[in-house]
């Protein structure tokens, strides 16, 4: 599995409140999205930096995603270009159900 670490320096500090509204009205994008495991949404404190956390089934994958299209639509979005990193998730723990994941 992969993990992938998107960051976004803001333009202008972004408040929470604003972020819940833009984060949602964006999260149906990333419904069904092949090889997509999971999303965390992303705001710092002081609401600078703005990005998520991706959980993939491969590199492949979260490649597929990050293509010129969704760089493009994140800087329209934002105003600002992302920065992706990419982390190797050889085990996962998931409370939810109660899983170690050994990829």
């Amino acid at each position: 599995m992969i993990t992938t670490l998107v960051q976004i320096k803001m333009p202008a500090p972004m408040s929470l409140e604003k972020a819940r509204d833009v984060f949602t009205g964006t999260a149906s994008k990333y419904r069904d999205v092949p090889g997509l495991i999971r999303k965390y949404y992303l705001l710092s404190e002081d609401g600078s930096t703005a990005g998520g956390v991706y959980l993939w089934e491969s590199r492949a994958a979260a490649e597929a995603m990050y293509n010129r299209e969704w760089h493009a639509f994140i800087r329209e979005k934002y105003g600002m270009a992302p920065v992706v990193t990419y982390f190797e998730s050889p085990v996962v723990v998931d409370n939810l159900t109660a899983e170690i994941i050994n990829a």
